[in-house]
């Protein structure tokens, strides 16, 4: 059963990349003291791209501090994917030095993370930034448990969390929207 299930979230994400944008906002932002990483230039190919667990994906999505955490869910093969990582990577630049962490997290088939997913990290120039988690292990329960819209069945989605204050967003994320929705964080 979790077979079929899994295999009918990954045709509904390959049909319906393009799937129209869903938000949600909720409040009651909360400031908390932490260093802030810096995002820094895309380093060479040395850098090995890191495999997030599950569990570890989920921690990492629901840390709460004063920092923006800005996570992007993409796969190399998604069309609409590839053509806002540019938006991203303009404000990874941009917002160098601030509190502020934007993350690529591949979803793409584990089988392709040794070949494909590092060529395609290294020609959009996100190594650095870009995580890896097995789109095979994701459930509904993971869905059910991280976010409030988004159940997997379509890319790109882009997750933005600081303190208690959240947002989704389900397709392609124009820069002005983009730019909208850090800046609301921001105040």
């Amino acid at each position: 059963m979790r077979k079929i299930i899994l295999s009918t979230i990954v045709l509904v994400a390959l049909s319906s990349c393009k799937k129209e944008s869903q938000k949600t906002d909720d409040n009651a932002a909360t400031t908390d003291t932490v260093a802030v990483s810096e995002n820094t230039e895309p380093a060479s190919s040395a850098v090995s791209l890191k495999e997030l667990t599950t569990q570890q994906a989920s921690d990492f999505l629901k840390t709460k501090n004063d920092t923006l955490y800005v996570t992007n869910f993409f796969a190399t093969w998604c069309g609409p994917c590839v053509r806002e990582i540019p938006h991203f990577k303009e404000k990874i630049t941009e917002l160098k030095g601030k509190p502020v962490k934007i993350t690529f997290v591949s979803v793409d088939n584990k089988d392709v993370w040794n070949t494909d997913v590092p060529r395609f990290v290294d020609e959009q120039g996100i190594r650095e930034n870009t995580l890896l988690l097995d789109g095979k292990l994701l459930d509904a329960n993971f869905f059910k448990s991280n976010f409030t819209k988004w159940d997997g069945g379509a890319i790109p989605f882009t997750f933005m969390r600081k303190g208690d204050k959240t947002d989704e967003y389900l397709g392609m994320i124009t820069p002005e929207l983009l730019n909208s929705k850090i800046e609301s964080f921001l105040k």
